[in-house]
């Protein structure tokens, strides 16, 4: 009876003490996303260059550092030509937003109100004095500015610094392929190797189809975009439609806030219109476009890419971006497809005995 109790003790011990390093393991995790965002861009950015270099290695004969540098700077100067592209045309259509008379909209709103309840029959619902009563409003007038100038300002430090790291480590990403599997394997015993092998070779192969998919729904997202914007001749349409395209990144809310900037650069292009005749009638029809775009991008776009690229189903995937929203904000959700997908990968290999894992991984491979 007393090696019963002992036993039990030391099981839950045990328990307790595993218990406490996930606990642990999950807040040094949250305390150092940061670096674990700079290492996901800097991957993905590696395996957007590798082609490169080996292109440049063994067609133009560059050595292995310089080729490396050569993708390096590349990288830097495409990236560098977008953003002379769209910097501009932020600045622009901010100066336009800036411009919207919100009283006068406010005006309008009201009015068109008062003449949807007189045409209804129901009672006048004064729309922006009950926005403006929500806790979130009262703070509005208050906390934006003062926030968005710390967002711009008070972090142009830390952007430094984690695009210097990503950079640095993007440079040595691309002149050593093998020093992520080396670092792996390095944790790895002799007989578990083979494994660890056919698990990195899988995750490439996964989260490479992964990543042309979301290039493909950008691209989809933003052709949508253009024709929609276009058609209502949105100046800068093109540039917009891209803009609001990659927003889509960012699951849930990326698509919020790019429905949110399109209204804004249709009402900051239309400033002079008419509101009920002429800029409802806009929005009305953005808003349609918008959300027809986003239920092909939901039900067609998404359930292929993931489906065909990582194999998991959306409800696995939407668990898994809301788990790790909540655990590491915005760049958590953006991590999260690829981060399940390698989470999978490695459980089939080594816990392919449980139940549960065999449903989750038995269409992965």
């Amino acid at each position: 009876m007393k090696v019963t109790a002992r036993a039990i003790t030391l099981g839950i011990l045990r328990a307790l003490a595993v218990l406490v390093g996930i606990c642990i393991l999950f807040w040094i995790l949250h305390e150092i996303q940061a670096l674990i965002l700079y290492i996901g861009l800097a991957i993905v950015l590696s395996l957007i260059g590798r082609p490169v270099v080996v292109f440049l290695k063994d067609k133009l004969k560059f050595t292995n550092t310089l080729a490396s540098i050569t993708t390096l700077l590349l990288i830097i100067g495409v990236f560098s030509l977008v953003l002379s592209i769209f910097i501009p045309i932020i600045i622009e259509q901010g100066k336009h937003i800036s411009q919207i008379n919100f009283d006068e909209v406010k005006r309008d709103l009201n009015e068109l109100n008062i003449q949807a309840s007189d045409y209804l029959g129901v009672d006048h619902f004064q729309l922006v004095e009950a926005v403006k009563r929500t806790s979130y409003a009262k703070n509005l007038d208050v906390d934006i500015i003062p926030s968005f100038v710390d967002i711009l300002f008070g972090n142009i430090g830390s952007t430094v610094i984690g695009l210097f790291s990503v950079l640095f480590i993007l440079f040595f990403l691309l002149k050593d392929e093998g020093l992520i599997a080396r670092s792996v394997l390095s944790f790895a015993k002799n007989k578990n190797e083979a494994r660890f092998k056919r698990i990195l070779i899988k995750i490439k192969e996964l989260l490479s189809r992964y990543f042309i998919g979301i290039v493909f729904q950008i691209l989809i997202l933003a052709l949508f975009y253009s024709v929609l914007l276009l058609y209502i001749d949105i100046n800068d349409a093109i540039a917009v439609a891209l803009i609001c395209a990659f927003l889509n990144i960012i699951p849930y809310l990326g698509p919020l806030i790019g429905w949110g900037l399109m209204l804004l650069v249709i009402v900051s292009n239309n400033l002079a219109a008419d509101f009920s005749s002429e800029l409802l009638p806009l929005l009305v029809i953005v808003t349609v476009g918008y959300s027809i775009a986003q239920i092909f991008d939901n039900f067609i776009s998404q359930p292929v890419i993931f489906g065909h690229s990582v194999r998991s189903h959306p409800l696995e995937i939407f668990i898994s971006i809301i788990m790790a929203g909540f655990i590491f904000g915005i760049p958590g959700m953006i991590l999260a497809v690829p981060t399940y997908t390698a989470i999978k990968v490695i459980a089939k290999e080594f816990l392919s005995e449980y139940k549960v894992v065999k449903r989750l991984t038995r269409n992965l491979y």
